[in-house]
C-alpha cells in the first residue's frame, strides 16, 4: 500500500470516527427515535465518503435511488424512517467494524471477502436492516474470539 493509500485510509477512519461519534446507535431504541425525527440527507453523503462508496452504491444498500436521495437534499426534506434505520445500523456497524479491524478499508476489505466455505460476503447482507443485525452478530462473535 502506498504512503497515500494510507494517507487516506486513515483520513477515512478518522472521519468516520468523528464525523459520527456524536450519533449513538448504541441500542435498537435510539436507532428507532433518531429515524422516527428524520435525518438530514447530508448524513447519507458524509456516510458514504466516509467508508469509499459511491452514493450510488450506499443508496441501493438503504433501497432508495440516488437521484431520491438527491432530491430529498435538494428540497431540503430529511430521510423517511425506514431509510434513515437502516442508513443508522449501517452506521453503527462500520463503528464497531472500524473499531475491531482498525480501519475502514480493513473493514470493507473483510465485509467484501466471502464468509468462510461460502460465496456469500458479509456486504450482501446488509441490503436489509435484519442483514445489518446478522452481520453486526458475527462482528461481535469475532469480538470474542468465534470462529466465523
Amino acid at each position: 500500500m502506498s504512503a497515500t493509500s494510507v494517507l487516506l485510509s486513515d483520513k477515512r477512519t478518522e472521519t468516520l470516527r468523528v464525523k459520527f461519534n456524536a450519533i449513538d446507535v448504541s441500542d435498537d431504541m435510539k436507532v428507532f427515535q433518531y429515524a422516527r425525527q428524520g435525518l438530514k440527507p447530508g448524513l447519507f453523503y458524509d456516510f458514504a465518503e466516509a467508508i469509499n462508496i459511491s452514493n450510488k452504491s450506499l443508496a441501493e444498500l438503504i433501497n432508495i435511488s440516488s437521484r431520491t436521495i438527491s432530491n430529498y437534499k435538494e428540497q431540503k426534506k430529511l430521510l423517511e424512517p425506514v431509510y434513515g434505520e437502516h442508513l443508522l445500523k449501517l452506521i453503527g456497524l462500520y463503528k464497531k467494524g472500524v473499531e475491531l479491524f482498525g480501519s475502514v478499508d480493513e473493514f470493507s476489505y473483510w465485509l467484501n471477502k466471502p464468509f468462510w466455505n461460502s460465496k456469500e460476503r458479509p456486504m450482501d447482507w446488509l441490503t436489509t436492516p435484519g442483514g445489518v443485525d446478522l452481520v453486526a452478530d458475527e462482528l461481535l462473535k469475532m469480538a470474542y474470539g468465534d470462529a466465523v
